[in-house]
């Protein structure tokens, strides 16, 4: 594809290749956290499994209220009552099940108990009132979660709430990554002439990592067309997606476009975004290829923009889709659009009078990765959009 796509194409391109990983494997709900799941789970029981006291109180009959009613039994929670005598009310505490017969608990702090023992409900009960009923969250045979979800920890305390020990989840996207340029130093390591550090392999691993990938970091690739094809064929032997960093340009320097050529298929790289123009992307062996920008700051923005959904929707994430936009008023001006590609600035949300504004990093360029680091989100700009204060602007969060 020769000519820019769009933002927009080039991510509907993206995720209509994105087939999710097949294979699956049983865990422990401890280790489920962050996992996806590959079959749905339904519900054995009612959650809760009984009616049961919304607050510590006194159970009786509605039929009953009007005059001191003596306590006939006491039921904490764990506890199986007795059937409620008629005439009484029985004494019970947040969780515990209701007796037969009762239809409402009048919280402590409306009644009185008297000298002699009996108690003085103060305001009349409604039926039903302050008791949870059985099934009231969760329905025997309800599907609770579906397939494709990625597990959260309330996730998971749903699923020990119905008393299952392990799910069936995708198994992790395999992702292996490395990164071109002889210019490229480890952190920790003294810098030579014409030198710089590595910072693309520091934040690209992490939010692989924070997306539940298993990555396998090969680590600076010498900028050498065989270095890089023996790369290529290393990693498509056991990797579900490769990704790097630098060398998908047209520079003579630049042999990662030419590598997977050679290895594969090369089906896009030209997209019409700023930063980020250059990404390539696809095959080696079985193995989908994308080969973000070498600038930290295009990659970083790529990877948010385009890579990240294409990434859950092979993990298994039913729902991945492109970034999502909120609207905010800018507390910036913006003069100088590009007329041809569509824009994204890094952006921060702050309060100003009450109300949530956006403040843009004053430097844009794309060198400067201290304005992803601090930013917490991107203004999307069609082209040609100017942006004067106070005007209503597109917002993506920043969430890795």
């Amino acid at each position: 594809m020769q000519n820019m796509l769009t933002v927009d194409e080039a991510a509907s391109w993206l995720l209509s290749r994105a087939d999710a990983v097949t294979e699956t494997e049983t865990v422990s709900l401890l280790e489920a956290c962050g996992r996806v799941l590959a079959v749905p789970v339904v519900a054995t029981l009612d959650v809760p499994p009984h009616d049961n006291s919304a607050m510590d109180g006194y159970a009786l009959r509605v039929a009953d209220f009007g005059q001191p009613l003596p306590v006939s039994q006491r039921i904490p929670a764990g506890h199986v009552p007795d059937a409620l005598q008629p005439g009484s009310v029985a004494r019970i505490f947040t969780g515990a099940p209701i007796p037969a017969g009762a239809d409402a608990v009048v919280m402590q702090e409306q009644c009185e108990v008297l000298e002699d023992g009996r108690v003085a409900i103060q305001k009349a009960p409604v039926g039903g009132q302050n008791i949870r009923r059985a099934g009231e969250d969760i329905a025997n045979g309800q599907t609770v979660l579906a397939t494709g979800q990625r597990l959260s920890t309330a996730d998971i305390g749903l699923l020990a709430s119905l008393g299952i020990a392990e799910v069936t989840v995708v198994r992790p996207l395999r992702v292996a990554v490395f990164f071109t340029g002889d210019e490229l130093v480890e952190p920790g390591l003294p810098l030579g002439p014409g030198q710089i550090y590595n910072s693309n392999r520091y934040w690209l691993v992490p939010a692989l990592m924070q997306l539940g990938c298993e990555v396998s970091d090969l680590g600076i690739i010498p900028d050498e067309l065989q270095a890089t094809r023996e790369a290529l064929r290393d990693a498509a032997d056991f990797a579900d997606v490769i990704m790097t960093c630098g060398g998908v340009s047209v520079g003579e320097e630049d042999h990662v476009k030419a590598a997977v050529e050679a290895e594969g298929a090369l089906d896009l790289w030209k997209i019409a975004i700023k930063p980020g123009k250059p990404l390539a992307s696809g095959k080696v062996g079985g193995a989908d290829f994308i080969g973000l920008p070498g600038n930290p700051v295009s990659g970083f923005v790529t990877f948010a923009v385009l890579v990240k959904a294409f990434l859950q929707r092979r993990a298994g994430v039913a729902d991945a889709a492109g970034a999502t936009t909120v609207r905010y008023p800018a507390a910036f001006d913006w003069t100088r659009p590009d007329a041809k590609r569509v824009e994204f600035l890094r952006v921060r949300r702050v309060v100003r009078d009450g109300q949530t504004v956006l403040e843009r990093y004053p430097n844009q360029g794309s060198g400067v990765l201290t304005s992803c680091a601090w930013a917490d989100g991107l203004v999307r700009l069609a082209p040609g959009q100017a942006v004067a204060a106070g005007d209503l602007v597109d917002f993506i969060a920043l969430e890795f």
